[in-house]
C-alpha cells in the first residue's frame, strides 16, 4: 500500500515596481485570475499563495473582487495566505532594519486586507543566508520554502529531502521546507501523471513525506506559450483533476498544516545560496561558459550524478561586480536608508517620514538588481523605477526636516564603497554624484522634480548566452519549455548589434581621439584613446560660495605623446536646475592640433517615438532619439522627452561638433532574445589649439526643463502623497 504523503504547492505571484499597468493587467487576465477560477472548484485542493506587495496593491486598486474571493478561500482554510518583504527585495541586499521593517508591515497588511494568519514567507529569489534567520524569527516568521539545491549544498542526499528542517542562528529557530527542482521542470511542462508518478515514487518508500513545489505562479499561463498549455489546452485542470484522483494516499496541503502535522526531518545549517540557475548567472562571463562547458561535458559521464551534487555557481552579492550600474543602485538605496535610520535616532517623525520608508521600501525591490533569464537590470523601466523611489524618498526627508526654499551643498564620502571618496553636489532640484577617482566621471544626475535620474544608464556588456544569438537560430518542436530551456530571437539580425563597450556610459567622459577618427568609429567602439584621462584619478577641489558651490577636477596626464593638464568644473546654484560645466585645456602643443570630445549620456528617454527627438537652435527637429547625428559648427543641441515632460539642452560658449548615436543592448528577457535601449549618447568635440599660452576652454550650460512634466501632472512625491494610505 502506497504511504500518505504531503504535497504542497507554493505560488509566488510577483510584479516588479514600475512594470508597465498593461503588463501587470495581461499577468492578472493570463495566470491569477485563471488560476483562481479552475482551482475554486476542487474543494479538497489546498495550496500556499504568496503575492508579492506591489502586485497586491495594484490588485487591491484596480480588481478588489480578486482579493475578496481570495480572503474567502483564507477564510475556508483552502489557501494560506505567505508573506514576505513587502516589496520583494533581495533580503542580503538590504540592511537588517529593512528586512524586519518590511516583513512586518507587509504581514499587518495581509492580515487587515485578507484576514489572513500569516506565519512563512516567502525569500525573493531564494537568495539565502543564515544569517537571516534572526532577523526572519524576529520579524514574526515560522517557517519559509527554499530550494532542495540550498540543502544538497549542505550535504543531504535526495533521499534526505523528502521532509522539512529546523535552522538555527543566535538561538533563534526556523522551520525550512526544502522545494523541488524537479517538480519545477516538470509543472506545468510535464504530462500531469509524471508528477503523480514521481510523488508516488517518494511515497512508496518514505512515511511521513512532506514534498513542496515552490515556484512563479506566472508559469501557469504568462510565460511564454502556458496559457494555452495550461488552460485552453486543460492542462491545470487534468493536474488538478490527477491530484484529487489520488486523494487516498495524496493530500494537498499548505504549509502551515504541514508544519503543524509532522515532525521536522532534523537540524540543517545552510550555505549561501539561490535557486540553481541563479547561482549560475552571478557567475562572471567567462567563469558561466565555462561552468556550462564542464556541465555539458560532464553529463555524458557516468560520474556526473554523483558529481553533480558538488558542483554550484556563484554567489548573488557578487552581481554588484558582475554590473557596476547595480552597485550604483544599491549605493544609492543605501545612501537613502542611512539617512532614514538617522532621522529616525534623532526622533524625526510623522507623515513625510512613513512616506520616505514607503519609498525606500519600493526602491528595493529586486527585479532590476540582477540579470538571468529575465530581463532584470536590462530593463530600462525598472531601473527608472527604483530611482523614482530613492529620488522621491529623498524628498520626502527633506520636507520632514524643514529643507524647503533654494539651498545648495556638497558633501564628500565613500558613497558606492570603493574605498575612494565621492562627490554629492546638490540643491533643491538636482542631486549630482561625481566620482573623482574613476575618470571625474558624473554617474548620477536625479531631475527631483520628476523623481528622474538622468544617468540610469547601462554599457554593453558580454553575455554567456551571447553565443546563442551569434549561433542563431530557434527552439525547435512545438513542447511547451520552461523560459530557462527557451532560444527566441524577437528580433532579426541580434548577431550584428553586439557590441560592448570599454567604458561606463556616464557624462563628462574625456576622449582624446586621432584627428581622423569619425562617428562610426567611436559609435562601435573603434577609436583609439589617445590620452590617459578616461577612467583615470583626478584631484577634487570644492569652492564654496552661499548661493554656488563649484566642484573643479583636475589632472595631469598625456594626450597624443603630450604632457597636458585638464580642469573640468561643475557648478550649481541654489534654485536652478542648470549645471554649468567648464573645460580648460593647458599645455597644448603649437605646431599641432588634437583631438578632444567630452561624452555625456541620458537615460531614461526611449528612442524610436515621435515624441523625444533632438532639436537645433532655431527649434528645428533633428529625427528622434536614436538618430546618429554628426554636427559641424553648432552651439547647442537639445533633447525633449515629451511623454516625461523633460527638455535638455546642452548650450556651448564657442562652435562645437556634435556626434549622437544610441546604446543598445543585445539582452534576454521571457519573451526571448532582443535589442533594448539603454541611453542616448551626446558627444561634443573639437580640434583644439592652444592660445599663446598653450590654453583652450570652452563652457557648457546644461538646461534641464520640466516646466511641462509639472504643468500637467503631479510630481511622483505629490502624487504618492495625494495617495490613500
Amino acid at each position: 500500500m502506497t504511504n500518505p504523503i504531503r504535497f504542497c504547492l507554493v505560488l509566488h505571484n510577483h510584479q516588479p515596481i514600475g512594470n508597465f499597468d498593461g503588463v501587470f493587467e495581461q499577468a492578472y487576465q493570463d495566470s491569477y485570475l485563471p488560476f483562481l477560477d479552475v482551482f475554486e472548484p476542487f474543494q479538497d485542493l489546498r495550496l500556499s499563495l504568496h503575492v508579492s506587495g506591489p502586485l497586491l496593491e495594484w490588485l487591491d486598486d484596480h480588481h478588489p473582487d480578486y482579493l475578496d474571493r481570495l480572503a474567502r478561500l483564507v477564510t475556508a482554510g483552502r489557501i494560506e495566505i505567505v508573506g514576505g518583504a513587502y516589496y520583494e527585495p533581495i533580503l542580503t541586499m538590504i540592511p537588517s532594519r529593512d528586512r524586519i521593517g518590511q516583513i512586518e508591515r507587509y504581514s499587518q497588511w495581509l492580515e487587515s486586507r485578507l484576514d489572513a494568519r500569516v506565519q512563512g514567507m516567502w525569500i525573493p529569489e531564494r537568495v539565502w543566508e543564515q544569517s537571516l534567520t534572526s532577523d526572519l524569527v524576529q520579524a514574526g516568521v515560522k517557517y519559509t520554502v527554499l530550494d532542495d539545491f540550498h540543502f544538497r549544498n549542505a550535504g543531504l542526499v535526495a533521499d534526505q529531502l523528502h521532509g522539512f528542517y529546523l535552522t538555527e542562528d543566535n538561538g533563534r529557530l526556523l522551520t525550512v521546507f526544502p522545494g523541488s527542482e524537479r517538480l519545477r521542470y516538470l509543472i506545468p511542462f510535464a504530462a500531469p501523471h509524471e508528477t503523480i508518478a514521481y510523488l508516488r515514487g517518494i511515497a512508496d518508500r518514505f512515511t511521513n513525506a512532506v514534498i513542496v513545489f515552490g515556484d512563479d505562479g506566472e508559469k501557469f499561463g504568462t510565460w511564454p506559450d502556458t496559457k494555452k498549455h495550461v488552460y485552453e489546452d486543460g492542462w491545470l485542470r487534468s493536474f488538478f483533476e490527477a491530484l484529487a484522483a489520488q486523494r487516498d494516499w495524496l493530500a494537498t496541503t499548505t504549509l502551515a498544516e504541514a508544519a503543524a502535522g509532522s515532525s521536522p526531518w532534523g537540524k540543517v545549517y545552510l550555505p549561501d545560496a539561490s535557486y540553481r540557475e541563479m547561482t549560475e548567472w552571478a557567475l562572471p562571463v567567462d567563469r558561466q561558459l565555462e561552468y556550462d562547458n564542464l556541465v555539458h561535458d560532464m553529463q555524458q559521464d557516468e560520474r556526473w550524478p554523483r558529481v553533480q551534487q558538488f558542483v554550484r555557481g556563484g554567489g548573488w552579492r557578487n552581481f554588484k561586480v558582475k554590473y557596476p550600474e547595480t552597485n550604483e543602485m544599491y549605493a544609492r538605496m543605501m545612501m537613502v536608508s542611512r539617512r532614514l535610520a538617522e532621522l529616525e535616532q534623532h526622533a524625526v517623525d510623522g507623515p513625510h517620514m512613513d512616506w520616505a520608508r514607503r519609498a525606500l521600501y519600493r526602491a528595493q525591490c529586486n527585479c532590476p538588481y540582477w540579470h538571468g533569464a529575465f530581463g532584470g537590470i536590462y530593463l530600462p523601466h525598472l531601473r527608472n523605477a527604483v530611482y523614482n523611489q530613492m529620488i522621491a524618498a529623498d524628498n520626502q526627508l527633506d520636507q520632514a526636516t524643514g529643507k524647503t526654499g533654494p539651498w545648495i551643498e556638497a558633501t564628500v564620502s565613500d558613497y558606492n564603497f570603493d574605498a575612494r571618496q565621492e562627490v554629492r553636489l546638490a540643491n533643491d532640484h538636482l542631486i549630482c554624484l561625481l566620482a573623482p577617482a574613476a575618470g571625474g566621471q558624473l554617474y548620477e544626475l536625479d531631475v527631483r522634480s520628476i523623481c528622474h535620474n538622468l544617468l540610469a544608464t547601462l554599457a554593453r556588456r558580454p553575455e554567456a548566452y551571447h553565443r546563442k544569438v551569434l549561433a542563431g537560430g530557434q527552439q525547435s518542436g512545438q513542447d511547451v519549455a520552461s523560459i530557462h530551456e527557451r532560444i527566441v530571437f524577437k528580433q532579426e539580425g541580434l548577431g550584428q548589434r553586439l557590441q560592448y563597450d570599454a567604458h561606463p556610459r556616464k557624462s563628462m567622459l574625456d576622449h582624446f581621439y586621432s584627428l581622423d577618427t569619425d562617428l562610426e568609429a567611436v559609435r562601435d567602439g573603434r577609436a583609439e584613446q589617445q590620452g590617459d584621462f578616461l577612467g583615470s584619478a583626478y584631484e577634487t577641489r570644492i569652492r564654496r560660495n552661499p548661493n554656488r558651490i563649484q566642484i573643479l577636477l583636475t589632472r595631469d596626464g598625456y594626450a597624443s605623446g603630450v604632457p597636458l593638464k585638464l580642469t573640468k568644473g561643475i557648478t550649481a546654484e541654489a534654485g536652478s536646475q542648470t549645471l554649468e560645466i567648464a573645460y580648460l585645456l593647458e599645455g597644448l602643443p603649437p605646431d599641432r592640433p588634437l583631438h578632444f570630445g567630452v561624452e555625456f549620456n541620458f537615460a531614461g528617454l526611449p528612442s524610436h517615438a515621435d515624441d523625444r527627438f533632438f532639436y537645433q537652435q532655431d527649434g528645428t527637429r533633428l529625427g528622434p532619439l536614436q538618430t546618429q547625428l554628426d554636427l559641424q559648427e553648432h552651439l547647442e543641441l537639445g533633447l525633449v522627452d515629451q511623454w516625461l515632460g523633460i527638455d535638455l539642452r546642452l548650450v556651448a560658449n564657442q562652435p562645437t561638433s556634435w556626434w549622437t548615436f544610441p546604446i543598445e543592448t543585445v539582452s534576454n528577457s521571457e519573451g526571448g532574445f532582443e535589442l533594448v535601449h539603454q541611453s542616448v549618447v551626446v558627444h561634443p568635440h573639437w580640434l583644439v589649439r592652444g592660445d599663446a599660452h598653450g590654453c583652450w576652454s570652452v563652457t557648457f550650460q546644461l538646461q534641464i526643463d520640466t516646466r511641462l512634466a509639472e504643468s500637467r501632472m503631479l510630481s511622483p512625491v505629490a502624487a504618492a502623497l495625494a495617495e490613500p494610505g
